[in-house]
């Protein structure tokens, strides 16, 4: 009976607390611009220096044609011969080197994605589950190529939230997935580890919009 009394009285603050709601102690950290004061430099720089800093390979492209150089480039360098990508705009750059996309992701050399956006402050390449790519591609190959658009750069993670509830106003996607350079971790004896959870590597091909083909 004791312990029955006492959990209705537990049960009881917790209904007047609802009722009567107690005001934010400081409302001035509720600030509707974000925490972090705004930068002057182009948006595209600083994704490309964060991206960096956090170990990912970041190629700048002014057209089309010049993504493809690159991307050849690496390829022959890596002598990649297995490539997986779903998503039907990209499959396009498999063909220029004289490849076929492979069906087997568990086996491949290399994963090509799109995006959702990229945050520059943080160098985070945002994805979801409603791109064709799924839930997997940027994840199960041992190197992820992210290419994206200077259309798709934000200032912060904040931005990028916004964007994606508008864009998806109807149904968010069941999982957004916010990427910041390869994966890594420091579990086994705080030795810093990549690749264990996902890519090792991770490689962003940013494209101007109007020179794209």
């Amino acid at each position: 009976m004791a312990i029955s009394q006492a959990k209705e009285n537990i049960l009881k603050k917790i209904r007047q607390a609802l009722n009567q709601p107690v005001p934010l102690p400081f409302p001035q950290t509720e600030n509707a611009d974000g925490f972090f004061v705004p930068q002057n430099e182009d948006w595209a720089v600083q994704f490309g220096e964060a991206f960096a800093k956090l170990q990912g390979k970041f190629v700048y492209c002014n057209s089309n044609d010049e993504m493809l150089e690159h991307f050849s480039t690496l390829v022959h360098a890596r002598n990649w011969s297995n490539i997986y990508c779903r998503e039907t705009h990209l499959i396009p750059m498999i063909h220029w080197v004289n490849l076929k996309p492979t069906q087997d992701l568990e086996n491949c050399d290399v994963s090509i994605t799109g995006c959702e956006f990229l945050v520059a402050r943080t160098g985070t390449i945002v994805m979801s589950s409603a791109q064709e790519s799924g839930r997997t591609t940027s994840v199960y190959a041992p190197v992820h190529i992210c290419v994206a658009f200077t259309s798709q750069l934000v200032d912060e993670v904040k931005t990028a939230l916004d964007l994606l509830k508008s864009k998806y106003s109807s149904a968010m996607p069941s999982l957004i997935t916010f990427a910041t350079g390869p994966s890594r971790t420091a579990d086994i004896e705080k030795t810093l580890v990549t690749g264990v959870h996902g890519p090792k590597e991770v490689f962003c091909f940013l494209l101007e919009d109007q020179q794209a083909e």
